[in-house]
């Protein structure tokens, strides 16, 4: 029998503040990159959830999502190794709060930014995920969902 396919599931927080985007500059195998607040799901976690998870570990900001900007998929094969992974985005948009002064960044993160929408399209040789640049995309141009389109059955928190 073969293999069954399988993406990783990752959320990401797409975040704007009077005209700036968050972004996260990691370390990664490829180099330095830019992101959004982003990571991969956890077991037992809903969407929804570990976008707000991933946010305060990434950034030291509590997050509030409001509305789904969309649902992505994305391969990427890493130069260094040949792995060849495919990604499916949940990304959310919503408010940030003041940064919790006292919480580190989590590891491999070595600072956040605030970006113009010119300074990220201008820095699209940096970006960690052509994801990054299509979600701040259809956030400008106004892609909302409403959150409850993104069902988590209980079966999944019970674990």
């Amino acid at each position: 029998m073969p293999t069954r396919w399988k993406p990783s599931v990752t959320v990401a927080a797409v975040i704007e503040r009077e005209g700036r985007f968050l972004l996260v500059e990691e370390e990664t195998p490829e180099g330095l990159r830019l992101n959004n607040p982003a990571g991969h799901l956890d077991p037992g976690e809903s969407p929804l959830a570990g976008c707000v998870r991933e946010t305060l570990e990434e950034t030291a900001h509590p997050f509030q999502p409001t509305a789904l900007v969309g649902v992505y998929l994305a391969r990427f094969v890493r130069e260094a190794t040949g792995e060849d992974v495919t990604y499916l985005r949940f990304a959310f948009c919503g408010a940030v709060g003041a940064p919790e002064a006292d919480r580190a960044l989590d590891q491999g993160i070595v600072r956040t930014l605030w970006l113009t929408p010119d300074e990220v399209r201008a820095s699209a040789d940096r970006h960690r995920s052509p994801l990054l640049l299509r979600c701040m995309e259809d956030y400008l141009a106004g892609r909302r969902y409403p959150l409850d389109l993104v069902f988590t059955d209980p079966s999944v928190l019970a674990g």
